[in-house]
């Protein structure tokens, strides 16, 4: 699979609320370097499957609607909106935050992300 596939079809699945599938996608020595409006944080494998199971407590779906996708090599930027519903209100679509990373593939799983966000 090319990198730029694995990356459309990790943010269409629902790896982001689901740490069974989130670690399908994982290379082992995963990381992520992530701005946020909270501040900046460093997650390793273990800390990214800690914070999917956190979500999917919360939220009952999850889209990312993409916007836009660039490959270089094996690095791929995307660029998307990330849609939730959650337990309290599960027919209500609401916006979570915009993301921006930047993915290096290894082994074809994610290896090396460098993401930034920001609240609605």
């Amino acid at each position: 699979m090319s990198a730029k596939k694995l990356i459309q079809d990790f943010y269409k699945s629902e790896a982001l609320i689901n740490s069974e599938l989130m670690s399908t996608y994982l290379h082992p020595e995963v990381l992520l370097d992530w701005n946020s409006s909270s501040g900046f944080k460093q997650l390793n494998y273990k800390e990214i499957l800690d914070l999917t199971k956190e979500l999917g407590k919360a939220y009952v779906r999850s889209k990312a609607r993409i916007s836009h996708l660039v490959k270089d090599g094996d690095q791929i930027a995307v660029r998307y909106s990330h849609y939730i519903k959650t337990v309290e209100n599960p027919r209500e679509e609401m916006l979570l935050a915009h993301f921006m990373v930047i993915w290096e593939v290894k082994d074809n799983l994610l290896y090396r992300g460098f993401q930034m966000s920001q609240l609605p």
